[in-house]
């Protein structure tokens, strides 16, 4: 991201660029970024947008053939487009000898590095990838927007609040802004006011939801259940969060008994360093043996559901009723 920083301090652009990632925020922001900075405000003549797998190759690239209309480029942005996982040879030679006063920029989830398309931009422009953030980036960013809106926050409150939101810095800057609102007037943000009128993450149910599992609270984890459901998760997603979950349980578990520490378990099981020790403390309600029997339980449930033998909704709330008998 340093190198994307540089290009648009100091005006000079590659003719293509890849962003990509699990981070959409960050995506929008560069994406916003480099096309306002490419091309003059209001210039809409040289500015083209694509979005979706139906874009057609032969029609960007016609329109990359069109000379821009006084202006020094054309800029053609294109968003989920599935070229990076497709094939898209066409495309991919194109870029090698696309006219010097024409610029792409894709905007894309998932990449396959070992395809035509991205081997090309790589030689011709710059990729770059917008990855989760960890903890502590979050925390300075949280910080910075706080400290801009001229209020105060303790770092174990910022602890708290990402907690709560999650890692998604879409959802961050949302619930923030809900936060700033509702703290107006005040000059301290406190876990209170977090509390008061932030939303939990999906996640977090979930966690609470095996955490009520765990300790054999049954009607606490099936109205947790019921509450997703009224949130209109289906059920097949809350199955696949509750997999998720349990297979961080053990993948934590057994690091932590290979004596790693929290940074290294943070690193390899992709959870925030602030979160590692929840994690560890849920997981030792579980013996490694349990989670794996759950986890293929898990794998039964979802066969049972996708062959018709169980509907959905009955299903999961089987596997949870049986966890926390």
């Amino acid at each position: 991201m340093k190198s994307l920083n540089e290009d648009l301090k100091t005006g000079q652009f590659k003719q293509v660029y890849l962003l990509y990632g699990e981070e959409s925020y960050l995506k929008k922001q560069y994406k916003d970024r480099l096309s306002k900075a490419m091309l003059p405000e209001g210039d809409t003549m040289n500015y083209a947008y694509y979005e979706g797998k139906g874009t057609d190759v032969r029609q960007v690239i016609d329109l990359a053939e069109t000379l821009p209309f006084f202006a020094p480029r054309r800029l053609i942005v294109m968003e989920d487009t599935g070229f990076f996982k497709g094939a898209s040879p066409e495309l991919a030679e194109y870029i090698r000898s696309m006219p010097e006063t024409t610029c792409f920029l894709f905007v894309e989830s998932e990449v396959d590095k070992r395809g035509k398309l991205y081997k090309a931009v790589k030689e011709k422009g710059r990729i770059v990838e917008m990855a989760r953030q960890d903890g502590s980036t979050l925390q300075k960013w949280v910080l910075s927007m706080v400290k801009k809106e001229g209020r105060q926050i303790t770092q174990s409150t910022v602890r708290y609040f990402l907690t709560k939101v999650g890692e998604d810095m879409e959802n961050i800057h949302g619930e923030l802004e809900k936060l700033f609102c509702y703290t107006l007037g005040k000059q301290e943000i406190t876990i209170h006011d977090i509390e008061e009128i932030c939303t939990t993450h999906i996640d977090n149910k979930i966690f609470d939801m095996v955490n009520a599992v765990a300790d054999q609270k049954q009607k606490q984890a099936l109205m947790y259940y019921y509450d997703l459901l009224a949130l209109k998760e289906p059920p097949m997603r809350i199955l696949f969060l509750m997999t998720r979950q349990f297979r961080i349980l053990l993948e934590v578990s057994e690091m932590n008994r290979r004596g790693y520490g929290k940074k290294e378990i943070s690193e390899n099981v992709k959870v925030p360093p602030f979160a590692v020790g929840r994690y560890l403390a849920q997981a030792q309600k579980f013996s490694p043996s349990s989670l794996r029997q759950i986890l293929e339980d898990c794998a039964s449930t979802e066969e049972e559901v996708k062959t018709g033998r169980l509907a959905d909704t009955m299903a999961v709330e089987l596997l949870i009723v049986q966890y926390s008998s």
